[in-house]
């Protein structure tokens, strides 16, 4: 049976999750309907991706019983307030990266999908990719010996994205791009826990972070060295080095490319005729299906982006704003 979706927001992101999940026949995922602040955006959106319902706000697509799943592409500050409304109403929610502000709003959503024994992911979609399954493989196997070292960097040149810079809007380079580069070395140290964390970055003038860099060091002489940049761009490569040998991951964030010392692999990406607004895109199919697969499981949260790690992923967030200075009205609420 098909895992019926309804969408939140009429955006770019969603466009392209539509799109990449259409890719999908319609006995795996069926968009069923969508809801965005207006009507009127909502049935534009509804008209161009042949989806049946569309409804202005987000209520009617919480209470509508044919919808199964809630995709969230909405601004961060609404990400725990719409997911905790499509959980109360009993939907099963995957919302997009950052899951919400802060640790304590996350710490919220898992507590009412453990509760409500709702599947409840962050998307995360790079996790879902092929070549982070084979670079998993390859680390758990010891390919490349003890792993001691990671680097990831991130960055593109977005002053001119309003949303990125506004605190109203939860703007940051930490939030947008820094969760990419945080969860890849939690990926590559998995199951370990900081042991020191050295932290820098730089304000922008309205006082969100347009840069940040941590040196994050794990228990024998483990280390990850990451940055984030909404100024330039940066190599945007993800790199693991082991005592035999490096792992390098291109476009670490949504790759189609494994470089090991022993052979490339490359993946090749679903296809459709419908462009797409981000590089890639097609990938995020990929975290569609498994959270169906999760579901038809009866599992509430996925073993590639864990409940638990998404809490330790706004920890870490939560200290790197705060050691750069970054404050939102969520802190205090």
């Amino acid at each position: 049976m098909a895992l019926k979706w309804g969408i939140v927001s009429a955006g770019r992101i969603c466009h392209d999750f539509v799109t990449a999940v259409q890719t999908y026949p319609e006995t795996d995922h069926k968009i069923v309907a969508i809801g965005a602040r207006s009507l009127d955006s909502a049935q534009k959106f509804a008209t161009e991706h042949n989806i049946p319902k569309a409804y202005g706000g987000y209520e009617g697509l919480a209470k509508d019983k044919n919808v199964d799943i809630v995709y969230l592409g909405n601004l961060n500050p609404q990400h725990f307030e719409v997911s905790k409304l499509m959980l109360e109403n009993g939907k099963h929610v995957l919302c997009e990266k950052p899951f919400t502000m802060n640790e304590k709003q996350t710490r919220a959503l898992v507590g009412i999908a453990q509760r409500k024994k709702l599947f409840l992911m962050e998307a995360v979609w790079s996790r879902c990719f092929p070549a982070y399954k084979e670079m998993k493989r390859l680390l758990d196997s010891g390919a490349i010996g003890d792993v001691l070292f990671a680097s990831i960097h991130f960055g593109h040149a977005l002053q001119h994205v309003d949303r990125l810079k506004a605190v109203e809007l939860g703007g940051g380079a930490i939030l947008d791009l820094g969760v990419y580069i945080l969860q890849f070395q939690q990926y590559v140290f998995r199951g370990l826990r900081p042991i020191k964390i050295a932290i820098n970055g730089q304000l922008n003038d309205q006082k969100t972070d347009e840069s940040a860099a941590a040196i994050i060091t794990y228990p024998e002489g483990k280390m990850a060295v990451v940055s984030t940049s909404a100024r330039i761009s940066l190599p945007n490569e993800g790199i693991v080095v082991g005592t035999k040998g490096t792992i390098r991951m291109p476009d670490f964030w949504c790759p189609t490319k494994l470089i090991t010392p022993e052979k490339t692999y490359e993946y090749e990406l679903p296809q459709t005729p419908v462009p797409f607004f981000h590089k890639n895109s097609a990938g995020l199919a990929y975290q569609a299906e498994e959270a169906r697969q999760c579901i038809k499981a009866g599992k509430i949260e996925s073993l590639h982006m864990p409940h638990q790690e998404s809490i330790e992923l706004a920890q870490l967030m939560d200290l790197m704003r705060k050691e750069v200075g970054v404050v939102f009205p969520q802190d205090f609420e």
